[in-house]
């Protein structure tokens, strides 16, 4: 067996042992590629944290100027349609955008055609924020796959994009929040 990975987490090899021996139907090679993805996530998920930190916004705040961004110029969205897409209830929107308008990263208007209607809209700092975090990505990225050949990055993403296909026509309504899938029971 290996060395422990971080944080006296077993080594994968360990878990899918202890794995194995509670529970005799279990695929190794299943659980290796299961297991080994979550862990992955989870540690990229850390480190895209530290880098959103060192620029002074959180993971979750780089998700809603990414979902801005996304949205495409003028880079503007209802809350409802932000919160949605990010699966988080319209609260924590609100929480969330308080924080980016107080940086300066987004600002928040009435919708002139429909004054009922709130938009949020990326400012010049928010987009360059975003491109700030993308840069620190794209290197954390190139760092990561540096020893895949291009052969085997292209292997890879479609071997991860048939995996998500898979999951997402399964279970299109897990984009959001857990808690989601108990109000459609």
């Amino acid at each position: 067996m290996g060395e422990t990975s971080g944080a006296g987490e077993p080594t994968l090899e360990e878990q899918i042992a202890a794995y194995q021996r509670e529970f005799q139907d279990l695929d190794p090679q299943v659980e290796q590629i299961v297991s080994a993805l979550s862990r992955l996530n989870r540690r990229m998920n850390v480190a895209y944290g530290r880098q959103t930190a060192e620029l002074g916004i959180t993971n979750a705040d780089w998700e809603v100027l990414k979902a801005l961004v996304l949205s495409g110029a003028p880079y503007r969205m209802g809350p409802s349609d932000l919160a949605k897409r990010l699966g988080l209830t319209p609260a924590a929107m609100t929480h969330r955008i308080d924080r980016l308008v107080a940086e300066g990263l987004v600002t928040r208007e009435r919708d002139e055609s429909n004054r009922v209607r709130v938009i949020i809209e990326l400012t010049g700092d928010g987009r360059e924020k975003w491109m700030e975090a993308m840069r620190l990505a794209t290197v954390f990225e190139a760092d990561l796959l540096q020893d895949l050949s291009p052969q085997e990055r292209t292997a890879l993403g479609e071997v991860l994009t048939r995996l998500l296909i898979r999951v997402e026509d399964a279970q299109p309504d897990a984009g959001g929040r857990l808690s989601d899938l108990d109000d459609t029971v």
